[in-house]
């Protein structure tokens, strides 16, 4: 067999594989549903809290913006 012939037979078995692997990838996508559309967004509260961990608020601002969510307007 020539050179030429066996990188085209190590190609194609290359091809065949990667679709199955693709196709398992999708097949799986979908019997999970996605994954996506299940995702439940973050409440205020999990928001605020980030946002400390992160850095971008002060303890003194999460706790006077985590009483204004909780309804306490006089807190301080």
């Amino acid at each position: 067999m020539p050179a030429w012939g066996m990188g085209l037979m190590m190609a194609s078995v290359l091809a065949v594989l990667a679709l199955l692997v693709v196709g398992a990838v999708l097949l799986a996508q979908r019997l999970d549903g996605g994954g996506r559309a299940a995702a439940v967004p973050p409440t205020p509260q999990q928001v605020l809290a980030m946002r400390l961990a992160r850095g971008e608020i002060t303890e003194a601002e999460y706790r006077a913006r985590l009483a204004l969510l909780a309804g306490r307007h006089g807190a301080g």
